[in-house]
């Protein structure tokens, strides 16, 4: 399922065989997640250099010949050399490339990916219940990772990210407060059957100050909402690719020290940690599943809200 130009719906097409380079593997896809990301990059949000392109970057597979099941994610390569990537902040490489960005994704029967960039899938997790961990999972851990201790968090956008990291929050013995798009009855009950302290509206005061704060919709309006319900202290994380404008901010709501961060994609060292902790959660992702003919249509309900969790286009389960 290729993409061509923005605005366009993706295109099934036929394309050769990828030949595997050195260093890289030829990956026969099982499932492949669909993200937010996507919609990003076929609104032009995020800009595809040199389309056309297969997008995907959530891909679960088997390495051909030897069948070793792999995962595939965002980060699809680095230099190695520059100044971030030798400090173990590769996910800020200036040079970096992406999975179904720059380089061609998992929306096809076959792949080819960086070795250095592809990771086993843990035992025990189906490919349906892997794909989603391979973005959602990765960014939702890196943003927890920036909360620090914190003991409430609260979760803005109760999609495929959020759905998994409430349930690494409350394994941990921390309490999440989901919040929804207004009115999200179902949404909301959901959040509480992840773990979820509290669930309410995106505009709703939290029964308590938040002590951390995670914005995962791309809307910049929840951004001073979720400043405001932070304590004195408090980091709110924004945990896309891209966000609508922030509105003008007064300083009260930053003050007493807040800190906004922003996320930037992941590293390996995140992929490897979340993917030994995700089995001991255990994280259960739900899932709806489309044929990969049916890509078009993912995108679509994943941009109106008409599934709870993730997306997972499916090939071979």
């Amino acid at each position: 399922m290729v993409f061509e130009r923005v605005g366009a719906p993706l295109k099934a097409v036929e394309l050769p065989m990828p030949e595997p380079a050195a260093g890289q593997l030829l990956i026969k896809v099982q499932t492949c997640g669909v993200c937010r990301t996507d919609l990003h990059l076929l609104d032009g949000e995020v800009a595809i250099e040199s389309p056309p392109r297969v997008l995907g970057h959530q891909i679960v597979g088997t390495v051909v010949p030897d069948g070793r099941r792999v995962g595939v994610p965002w980060l699809g390569w680095t230099d190695g050399s520059c100044k971030f990537c030798r400090s173990g902040r590769e996910n800020l490489c200036p040079d970096a490339r992406f999975t179904g960005r720059d380089l061609d994704g998992g929306m096809a029967e076959y792949a080819v990916a960086d070795e250095r960039f592809c990771f086993p899938i843990p035992e025990g997790f189906p490919s349906l219940q892997a794909a989603p961990l391979l973005c959602a999972g990765l960014i939702g851990y890196r943003c927890l990772r920036l909360c620090g201790e914190a003991s409430a968090i609260g979760l803005y956008g109760f999609g495929a990210a959020a759905h998994i990291i409430c349930q690494v929050i409350a394994w941990q013995g921390r309490r999440a407060y989901a919040f929804t798009r207004p009115g999200d009855a179902a949404g909301q009950e959901f959040a509480l059957e992840l773990g979820a302290t509290w669930a309410g509206d995106s505009d709703a005061e939290p029964p308590q100050p938040l002590e951390a704060a995670i914005i995962f919709a791309p809307v910049g309006e929840l951004v001073p909402a979720a400043l405001r319900a932070l304590e004195p202290g408090g980091v709110l994380v924004c945990g896309g690719i891209y966000m609508s404008p922030i509105p003008e901010l007064d300083y009260g709501p930053l003050w007493h020290e807040r800190q906004i961060h922003s996320v930037a994609n992941l590293t390996r060292r995140d992929a490897q940690e979340f993917l030994a902790l995700a089995p001991q959660v255990p994280v259960r992702t739900h899932v709806t599943t489309y044929p990969l003919e049916e890509a078009n249509e993912a995108l679509d309900d994943l941009r109106h809200g008409r599934f709870h969790g993730a997306a997972v286009l499916t090939l071979e389960v």
